[in-house]
C-alpha cells in the first residue's frame, strides 16, 4: 500500500430498528473497496447506528491540499441511502438526533494533519449542503472559530427531550433555524432535518451502565464528569435512558484521559448517591488499533 495519509470517518445514523433501512446502507457502504468500514455499532433503544470508516487521502504536490479521497463518494452514496429508507418524522429512540443523518466527524490518521481532516470535512459538507440540500454545521478544525459540537447543539435545542419526557420523536428543528448553518438552505426539511459535520482527534466511545432510571441525579453525575462542567478533560457526556439503566455515553481523547479514569470517576459519583455501576464497554475500535485493524482488512480485500 503506497498511500501515507489515511482518514478516519464515524457517520451517525438515526436508525437500527428497520432492518431494510440499514442493509441498504450497509450496501452503499461497501460500494468501494478501497473503502473500509471498520465497525458498526447499533443500539435499538438509542434507535441509533454508527458507521466508522477508513480510506486514504490524496494531496495536491503543488498546494498539499485534499484533492481525492474515496470516501467522499462512498459518504454521500451511505447519505443518500439513509434518506430514502428513513423518515424522521416516524423516528423516536432515547437518544438525542437532529437529523436522519445526524454527525460526521473526520479524524486524520498516519501522516495526514488535521488540515488534511479539515479540507476533506468542508468538501464533504459542501456535497450534503449543495447536492443533498441539508442544512450543515461544521465545528471544532472545521469550522472557522473553532466551535464545538456541543455549542450547536445547545443552541439548536439538541439536548432537550421532547417525547415521554426522556425520548426524542419526530422532527424537533423548527422549518427555519434559530442559528444560520454554514452550508445548503436554512429551511429545514422534517424528514431529513440537519447535520453537524466536523474534524477533531479521534474520540474513542466508552459507555457506563448505572442501575437506576432516576435519569436526574445520574444527569448530575454526568455533569460532574464532563471537562465542560469541571471533570475529565476532553471528555464529553450524555446520560440517556437504556432498558433497565440509565447509561453515561461518553466520548474521550484517549490522548488525555483513558477509559478507567472514566470509570473510577462514575464510580465514585454514583457511591455518593447510593447509585450502582456495571462495568462500561467500548462501543468503537481504540485509537491504537484503528490503522492495524484497516490495513489487515483492506489488505484481505486487495
Amino acid at each position: 500500500m503506497v498511500h501515507s495519509k489515511f482518514i478516519c470517518c464515524k457517520l451517525y445514523i438515526s436508525e437500527s430498528r428497520n432492518a431494510m433501512a440499514i442493509d441498504a446502507i450497509d450496501s452503499a457502504a461497501r460500494t468501494d473497496p478501497q473503502v473500509v468500514v471498520l465497525t458498526k455499532f447499533e443500539d435499538c433503544i438509542y434507535n441509533r447506528v454508527r458507521y466508522t470508516l477508513v480510506s486514504y487521502i490524496d494531496n495536491d504536490s503543488s498546494t498539499d491540499e485534499v484533492i481525492y479521497s474515496p470516501i467522499r463518494k462512498v459518504l454521500l452514496r451511505m447519505m443518500e441511502a439513509a434518506f430514502s429508507n428513513i423518515k424522521l418524522k416516524s423516528h423516536s429512540g432515547t437518544h438525542p438526533r437532529m437529523g436522519v443523518n445526524d454527525d460526521l466527524s473526520f479524524h486524520p490518521f498516519g501522516e495526514a494533519t488535521m488540515d488534511d481532516a479539515a479540507c476533506l470535512a468542508k468538501l464533504v459538507a459542501s456535497d450534503i449542503g449543495n447536492d443533498l440540500q441539508v442544512p450543515v454545521f461544521l465545528y471544532a478544525a472545521a469550522h472557522p472559530t473553532g466551535k464545538s459540537v456541543g455549542a450547536i447543539r445547545r443552541e439548536l435545542g439538541y439536548y432537550r427531550p421532547n417525547y415521554m419526557e426522556n425520548q426524542w420523536a419526530g422532527s424537533m428543528l423548527p422549518d427555519v433555524l434559530p442559528i444560520k448553518p454554514d452550508l445548503g438552505p436554512t429551511n429545514v426539511a422534517p424528514d431529513r432535518g440537519a447535520i453537524t459535520v466536523g474534524a477533531t482527534p479521534f474520540l474513542e466511545g466508552y459507555n457506563v451502565p448505572v442501575l437506576s432510571k432516576d435519569i436526574a441525579t445520574v444527569r448530575r453525575i454526568t455533569r460532574r464528569l464532563t471537562g465542560r462542567g469541571g471533570g475529565l478533560p476532553t471528555v464529553q457526556a450524555m446520560a440517556l435512558l437504556h432498558d433497565d439503566c440509565t447509561e453515561i455515553a461518553c466520548l474521550l481523547d484517549p490522548d488525555h484521559v483513558r477509559a478507567f479514569h472514566v470509570q473510577t470517576a462514575v464510580e465514585q459519583a454514583a457511591a455518593e448517591q447510593g447509585l450502582e455501576v456495571e462495568n462500561g464497554y467500548f462501543t468503537d475500535v481504540t485509537k491504537g488499533r484503528v490503522l492495524d485493524k484497516y490495513l489487515k482488512l483492506a489488505c484481505g480485500a486487495d
